[in-house]
């Protein structure tokens, strides 16, 4: 890096963007991490890299990499990629923060410690427990309700969305694949319902379940892998809609799991 700053005496963002650039690309991770799409990305972290005073930048992203080159004026060009290995969620309320710390990055230009302080703040606020149990237990209900259900459909649904959101809040982060959590959930969610549809008769099994399934399918994964593909980032597309389809069979096939058990033992 040292060796880097010495090329350009004269510019004295140069070695700011240089320090910048990790930084820069912690918040493309984070940005990654909490659903936004690939295209949207690139096109920020070119503008965060311009607004540090590079001349050029080419950016790739997909699912799993980030690839950056930034280059200076007076030519040297660096390039950083980033691993990504976290799993890659929907939260729009940290989405929207991010943005906005890019707007101020690219508005401000502060240095790269004064990022990440930033950056850790807005990743280290969770969704309020509040919100996040009230919006599972109203879509949980809404959807029930859509696709034929009665108000006790709504209402066992919405019963069960509490669990789900218990498991997203606590357990998700202990497990490993978000296969694997989609399939354990939708298991042991199933055998509930079929175990209280047992006791009340008036209940519609399958649509509970479809109330509840609704809190877990990736279907914004999808329209941004639908949305990658037509834009021409077809690598990201099809890797995010092959993810996103993995997602929702681990989901029909702890439901249909749970289905047959409570089937075979009645």
């Amino acid at each position: 890096m040292a060796s880097a700053h010495a090329c350009f005496p004269a510019d004295p963002q140069a070695p700011l963007a240089l320090d910048a650039f990790p930084a820069l690309l912690d918040v493309g991770e984070a940005l990654l991490l909490s659903g936004a799409d690939v295209h949207s990305i690139e096109e920020e972290l070119m503008r965060l890299g311009h607004a540090y005073g590079a001349r050029k930048m080419n950016v790739m992203v997909i699912t799993a990499t980030i690839i950056a080159t930034m280059t200076l004026p007076g030519g040297y060009e660096h390039t950083l990629t980033r691993r990504i290995t976290g799993d890659v969620g929907i939260d729009f309320h940290k989405m929207e923060r991010l943005f906005g710390l890019c707007a101020k990055v690219r508005a401000e230009q502060p240095g790269p410690d004064e990022v990440r302080r930033d950056l850790r703040a807005i990743c280290a606020r969770p969704i309020p427990a509040w919100a996040l149990f009230a919006g599972g237990m109203l879509s949980a209900g809404a959807f029930a309700l859509f696709f034929g259900g009665t108000l006790l459909d709504a209402a066992v649904s919405a019963a069960f969305a509490i669990l789900l959101c218990c498991s997203i809040r606590w357990a998700r982060p202990w497990t490993p694949d978000t296969i694997i959590f989609n399939f354990v959930n939708s298991f042991i969610c199933g055998l509930g319902i079929m175990a209280v549809a047992g006791i009340w008769t008036d209940i519609s099994p399958d649509l509970v379940m479809i109330g509840d399934i609704m809190l877990l399918i990736p279907g914004v994964a999808m329209t941004n892998a639908t949305r990658d593909m037509l834009s021409g980032d077809t690598i990201s597309g099809v890797m995010r809609f092959v993810e996103s389809l993995l997602w929702a069979v681990s989901l029909a096939l702890g439901f249909m799991a749970a289905i047959w058990i409570a089937q075979v033992v009645a």
